[in-house]
């Protein structure tokens, strides 16, 4: 199973002051819209999203069919794919994909630890 791209999605309380601390880390914006309150950001590989007001918790994201640049990838394991794979091995499932559609879906899991994992397809 091929979950794509990962980040993290972090749940912030001001977005402004989260954006300035993450520069001066060395992420810059690649992504997003601030006026939106949700931001992404890029160091070398490594990506994190900074949401204010639009997650409980912080969470670990999969794009499935994004490279870790946000390409899209000519080959890809579908949304839908996945979640009949996780399905077959009995993990419940938080909110579900429509298996009746193509293109752009999510699905959301939680690990044995309360920890929110979003599988979030945007092609």
């Amino acid at each position: 199973m091929d979950l794509g791209a990962f980040s993290v999605s972090l749940n912030v309380a001001d977005i402004k002051a989260s954006k300035a601390f993450y520069e001066k880390l060395g992420f810059a914006v690649v992504g997003g819209d601030i006026d939106q309150s949700w931001l992404i950001m890029r160091n070398n590989t490594t990506t994190i999203g900074l949401f204010q007001g639009m997650f409980e918790r912080n969470m670990l994201t999969f794009n499935p069919g994004w490279d870790a640049a946000c390409n899209t990838l000519d080959s890809f394991d579908d949304v839908r794919k996945i979640q009949a794979q996780l399905r077959d091995q009995e993990v419940a499932l938080q909110m579900t994909a429509d298996e009746s559609t193509t293109g752009p879906a999510s699905l959301m899991i939680t690990d044995p630890d309360g920890n929110p994992i979003l599988i979030d397809q945007h092609v």
